[in-house]
């Protein structure tokens, strides 16, 4: 299996983290009853962790489509690197490190993990344009 692969594989398990943390203190906030109804009606503001947690998945949920084509792309047609793998795991490992700062309020540094985050995305992007 591809580096590649691996990524995408690895990046679902986060997606799955970000999906249940967001859902686990907006029930703890709202209740198990609104978990489990039709969730029709208005809610009062999420606290501010429940809310990070929303938006760090909503931020995750932007970006991956990104990833997902760019390195299946670039497995699809044989066009692995050290350079695009590199860049698959410098991207993981940026999301991983970004839910905990989202998570704890942290400002600056989690927007600067974002940034590599994006720039190693755009690095494979690029590097299968070139390649």
């Amino acid at each position: 299996m591809s580096s590649e692969i691996t990524v995408l594989l690895l990046s679902t398990l986060l997606l799955v983290a970000h999906i249940m943390l967001a859902i686990r203190y907006k029930t703890a906030q709202y209740g198990t009853d609104w978990n489990m109804g039709a969730r029709d009606g208005d809610l009062p503001p999420l606290n501010a962790v429940a809310g990070r947690l929303e938006r760090a998945r909503d931020n995750f949920l932007e970006t991956y489509p990104i990833a997902i084509i760019a390195l299946l792309v670039g497995d699809m047609y044989g066009q692995n690197s050290s350079l695009i793998a590199i860049a698959a795991w410098v991207w993981l490992g940026a999301r991983v490190i970004y839910l905990p700062l989202y998570w704890a309020g942290v400002p600056k540094v989690r927007t600067l993990v974002w940034a590599v985050g994006m720039l190693a995305l755009l690095t494979i992007i690029v590097a299968l344009l070139l390649i």
